[in-house]
């Protein structure tokens, strides 16, 4: 991948409006100008790349390590008079939630945002963005907001999907006809909620810490942005804790269900084996090889014998018909 296809965008802001799209090497310039702050958006940018970027905006080496790996827990960190922000986003592909990384460096006039792996584009975000100047104009604190509103916003329909899946699989658990074990589909499920979780309960702190420090980034009128995020993560969380808790009950039932059909199918050759029993009984007597058995030399012997047979297997049928157990 050559820096054309890593540099999603690069662009200069002034007093809430496009400036301009400008390169790599322009930022140095543009930032002298006053009013101005730079917004610059990489995908899977490479060790030349970050190294420039590093370079244009004096980033700590540590926290380009970090963004350079993409191996990060959601998470704030503050170097010196830059913040580093680590989001942890999420796409639903071929029916599995996938997660990437989000990696932001916020400078007073400056922001830039490093993806990888599942991630949407932020194009979006970026039009929102330049169709609201008089929000723009705060500068890279609006930016941060809109990112992460938009990470956040993206776990939504992410949870909705999973409580549809849970919603089908309920319903089929207690189908009457139903024969199938749903446990490795609702484990898989309760694996997905803690996934997303663990993603978002970072973000809390996040956005306690926006909502306290870093006035020197976050401005005053902003900060009350930040804390309708935290309200969005606290309802995620609460949804997501809900849904987990009533899968683990799902599967407990399930776990039940299986063990009270195997009782069912013992049941039944119990009862069927029961049955059996009474000729088997019966024709082991007259097979032993005795010289005088009652009834050998009377003519209605055998078909009384069957017949009482027949007898004692219907009327054992009946009983075990009445107990559920056939």
């Amino acid at each position: 991948m050559n820096n054309a296809n890593m540099v999603v965008n690069c662009t200069a802001y002034k007093s809430g409006k496009k400036l301009r799209d400008i390169t790599i090497e322009e930022i140095s310039d543009v930032l002298q100008e006053e009013n101005t702050f730079v917004w610059v958006g990489l995908l899977e940018p490479s060790v030349e790349l970050m190294r420039q970027i590093k370079e244009e905006f004096n980033l700590h080496e540590l926290a380009v390590e970090d963004a350079y790996a993409a191996h990060q827990r959601p998470k704030i960190e503050e170097y010196g008079d830059t913040l580093f922000v680590v989001l942890q986003t999420a796409q639903v592909v071929d029916a599995e939630v996938q997660f990437g990384e989000t990696h932001i460096f916020v400078g007073a006039r400056f922001v830039v945002s490093v993806r990888h792996g599942a991630s949407k584009s932020y194009a979006k975000v970026r039009e929102h963005c330049e169709m609201l100047p008089e929000r723009l104009v705060r500068g890279p604190s609006y930016v941060l907001y809109s990112i992460m509103d938009f990470v956040v916003d993206n776990y939504g329909p992410i949870m909705n999907d999973l409580e549809e899946r849970f919603d089908k699989y309920e319903s089929e658990l207690f189908e009457r006809d139903s024969e199938r074990a749903h446990l490795q589909d609702l484990y898989q499920l309760k694996r997905q909620l803690i996934k997303i979780r663990s993603a978002a309960m970072p973000l809390l702190d996040v956005c306690t810490q926006l909502l306290r420090f870093h006035e020197n980034i976050i401005t005053k009128e902003g900060k009350i942005y930040f804390r309708d995020i935290y309200d969005h993560v606290v309802r995620l969380i609460e949804t997501g804790d809900r849904l987990r808790e009533m899968v683990a009950a799902a599967m407990q039932i399930d776990l039940a269900q299986v063990t009270i059909r195997q009782n069912e199918v013992v049941q039944t050759l119990a009862g069927w084996g029961a049955i059996l029993a009474i000729p088997t009984m019966i024709f082991s007597l007259y097979g032993m090889n005795f010289a005088h058995m009652p009834g050998l030399d009377w003519r209605w012997s055998f078909p009384l014998v069957l017949g009482g047979i027949v007898t004692g297997c219907s009327l054992l049928w009946r009983r075990l018909r009445r107990a559920g157990w056939l």
